[in-house]
């Protein structure tokens, strides 16, 4: 059986149990993340960073910005979900984010603001408490979250685009 270039760690469960322990690790993902990304894409050139990770995906450029991109987004939503009772939370088109001209920057533009979005992000898991992560925000496409859930489709994302970059390294023996 071939991978699937689109999910080289497997699609998110959405019926995935989110335990304390588990909780915990969700948590330690977002906080890696920055560090781990910054490793996917160190001593890559403009060539390797314009190379997509599969056929008609993003290129390594685009997805270091998506990731900037959807993480901004999230932060707000899991303080709306913080501040506000079920919110509903506004979609964006991701793929039309990928084409606009920020997304041809640098990408230590973009590794800096997920450092510091996760900085935030991390100190504001850290300070919710059992009742937070039960709060609930809800997506207009895909329905109810709650909070812990929500956190493990965002650990999901943190290890789902990380690992297009380190695959297609692998893959091309970069």
């Amino acid at each position: 059986m071939s991978e699937d270039l689109r999910y080289p760690i497997g699609e998110f469960d959405p019926k995935i149990e989110v335990t304390a322990e588990l909780r915990k690790e969700l948590i330690q993902t977002i906080k890696d993340l920055p560090a781990k990304i910054a490793a996917a894409v160190e001593d890559l050139n403009d060539e390797q960073l314009e190379t997509c990770y599969r056929p008609e995906g993003w290129t390594v450029r685009q997805t270091v910005h998506h990731v900037a991109d959807s993480h901004i987004n999230s932060l707000c939503r899991f303080k709306l979900a913080m501040t506000e009772e079920n919110p509903t939370i506004r979609p964006y088109f991701e793929d039309r984010w990928a084409e606009l001209a920020d997304s041809r920057l640098p990408i230590d533009v973009s590794l800096k603001i997920i450092e510091g979005i996760h900085l935030r992000w991390a100190t504001l898991l850290d300070s919710l408490t059992d009742e937070d992560f039960q709060r609930k925000l809800r997506h207009p496409d895909s329905g109810e979250w709650t909070v812990e859930k929500f956190l493990a489709l965002y650990a999901w994302h943190c290890r789902h685009h990380t690992a297009h970059i380190t695959k297609l390294r692998e893959r091309n023996g970069w």
